[in-house]
C-alpha cells in the first residue's frame, strides 16, 4: 500500500468535490463528524457503566474526544517519522494526523445504547425472532440474517456515515477516501466473515464491518486507497488500512487506562491499587511533586503519565512492523506488539474480573438487554404491517404511524424485507441509554 492514495482527499459520491488548502478535507471530516446528531448522541451512551449519575464517569462522547486527541498525537508522531523515512513528503505528518483523528472521533459513532451488551442484545433478539415465524424476518435470505445476528456497532458506524447523515443514501456525510479507510476496523461482511476468518486467521477478519447495503460504497473506498483484497469462496475482503492501527491503540490506550480513573470514581478500585497498574506501564512513576494533591488528582496525574509513554511504546510498535503493516499482513495490534504489552495484560485482566463483572454493571446490562428487546418486539409490528401494505406508508393502520412518530422510526424508502430490519436497527442502534428506557416504558404502558 501506498501513502499518496491512503492519505486521499477525495470524497466518497462527491466527484468534483477539491479540498481547499486552507481548510483540508481532514479537518472538514472532523467538523463533520463533530457537528451531527449521532457524535452528540455519543454524550447519553454507555462506555463502561451504563446509566451511572456520577458526571465524572466516562461516556461515550468524551471516550471519542479523548481517543481523538490520543489519535492525533500517534499521527503526529508516526508522521514526523515517515517524513524523516522520506515515505512521505513534507507536512504531510499532519494530513495523518488529522485523519487518524478524525477516524477516532467517529470510531463509536454506531454503538446502540448499552454499549457491547446492547450490541449482543439486538444479535440475540434476531436470532430468536429468525427462529419463529415473523413472515417478515423469514423473508430474509439466509446469506443476509447473519449481519442482524451477529450485529455489530462498527459496520452500523460506517452505514451511518456512508448513508444515513447529511446526504441521505447519496454519500452520508461524505467523508474523504483516507478517513473512511482509517474507520473501518474489520473490512469484511457478515455472509463471508467466519469462514474467510478460518481460511486466514486475520485481525480485520475477527468481527464483520460492513453490512451488505453498504458494500459497494466500501468497495469505492477501497479502490480508492488501493487496499489489500483477498477473496473467500469468491467473495472479497480486505486488508486493514495502516491506519487503522493507529486509530486502535489509541482506543486501546483510552479506554484501559481511564477504564481505571473511572473505576475509582465508582468505587470498585481503591487509589493504591490503581496507582500499581499503572506503574506496570510507567514503572519509575513518582507521585505529583505537589503534596497536598487528593487521591483523584494522584490518580489522573500517574493517568497523564502512562498515556504519554503508551503512546511512544506504540509508535515504536509501528516503527518495528512497518513493512508489515504497509503490505496487510500485520495482524496484530500495536499494544499487543509494544513494550508496554503486560502491563496492559495486567489492566485488561484486573477490568474483566473486577469492572466488567460488577453487580451494579451487570444488573443494568440484563435490564438494558430487556429493554431493548421491548423495544424491537414493539416496533417490529410496524415493519409487518408496511410490508404487508406493499410498503406504502400511507396505508399504515392509524396506531402504527402514531407509533412511528413516537419512537422515531425512519421508513422513508423501505421497499424490502432486508431493507425494513435496517430501519429498525437504525433506530434502535440511534437511541440514547436514556431514551430507549423511556420508549420501552411507553411501549409497555408503564
Amino acid at each position: 500500500m501506498k501513502w499518496e492514495r491512503l492519505l486521499s482527499h477525495k470524497r466518497l459520491s462527491a466527484p468534483d468535490y477539491q479540498q481547499n488548502q486552507d481548510r483540508p478535507a481532514f479537518i472538514q471530516d472532523a467538523d463533520r463528524i463533530t457537528f451531527s446528531s449521532a457524535f452528540r448522541r455519543l454524550a447519553n451512551k454507555t462506555q463502561v457503566h451504563p446509566l451511572y449519575e456520577n458526571d465524572h464517569i466516562h461516556h461515550r462522547l468524551i471516550h471519542s474526544v479523548e481517543t481523538a486527541s490520543v489519535g492525533r498525537s500517534l499521527g503526529i508522531k508516526i508522521g514526523h517519522w515517515l517524513e524523516n523515512q522520506k515515505e512521505i513528503t513534507e507536512g504531510e505528518r499532519h494530513t495523518i494526523a488529522g485523519i487518524v483523528q478524525a477516524a477516532c472521533l467517529a470510531h463509536d459513532i454506531g454503538n446502540p445504547p448499552f454499549g457491547h451488551a446492547g450490541e449482543n442484545a439486538i444479535g440475540a433478539w434476531f436470532a430468536q425472532k429468525m427462529a419463529e415465524s415473523s413472515p417478515l424476518l423469514k423473508a430474509i435470505s439466509p446469506e443476509d440474517r447473519e449481519e442482524f445476528k451477529s450485529f455489530d456497532g462498527n459496520a452500523q458506524g460506517f452505514r451511518l456515515l456512508t448513508q444515513l447523515e447529511m446526504y441521505r443514501y447519496e454519500g452520508g456525510m461524505r467523508l474523504s477516501y483516507g478517513v473512511l479507510g482509517a474507520f473501518v476496523k474489520y473490512p469484511v461482511t457478515a455472509d463471508i466473515q467466519k469462514q474467510a476468518f478460518t481460511d486466514h486467521p486475520y485481525c480485520g477478519l475477527k468481527k464483520s464491518g460492513i453490512f451488505k447495503s453498504e458494500l459497494a460504497l466500501f468497495k469505492e473506498v477501497a479502490e480508492a486507497l488501493e487496499l489489500k483484497s483477498e477473496k473467500t469462496n469468491d467473495r472479497c475482503w480486505w486488508r486493514r488500512d495502516p491506519l487503522v492501527f493507529l486509530v486502535e491503540a489509541a482506543d486501546d490506550i483510552c479506554y484501559n487506562i481511564l477504564d481505571l480513573e473511572d473505576a475509582y470514581a465508582s468505587g470498585d478500585l481503591g487509589k493504591d491499587e490503581i496507582i500499581h497498574l499503572f506503574k506496570t506501564i510507567a514503572p519509575d512513576l513518582l507521585p505529583p511533586k505537589q503534596p497536598d494533591y487528593n487521591n483523584t488528582e494522584e490518580i489522573a496525574h500517574a493517568r497523564a503519565v502512562c498515556i504519554g509513554r503508551a503512546i511512544d511504546a506504540c509508535v515504536e510498535a509501528f516503527k518495528a512492523h512497518y513493512d508489515a503493516l504497509m503490505s496487510g499482513q500485520f495482524s496484530t495490534s500495536l499494544i499487543e506488539e509494544s513494550s508496554i504489552k503486560e502491563g496492559f495484560k495486567k489492566i485488561r485482566n484486573i477490568a474483566e474480573d473486577r469492572l466488567f463483572t460488577s453487580r451494579r454493571k451487570t444488573e443494568l446490562e440484563v435490564y438494558g438487554r430487556n429493554v431493548i428487546h421491548r423495544i424491537l418486539n414493539g416496533i417490529l409490528p410496524i415493519l409487518e404491517d408496511l410490508m404487508q401494505k406493499n410498503w406504502d406508508s400511507e396505508k399504515l393502520e392509524a396506531y402504527h404511524r402514531q407509533l412511528c412518530r413516537v419512537v422515531g422510526i425512519d421508513i422513508r424508502g423501505v421497499g424490502t424485507p432486508y431493507e425494513a430490519l435496517h430501519a429498525l436497527t437504525d433506530c434502535v442502534s440511534g437511541m440514547t441509554d436514556r431514551y430507549a428506557v423511556k420508549i420501552a416504558k411507553n411501549l409497555s404502558g408503564n
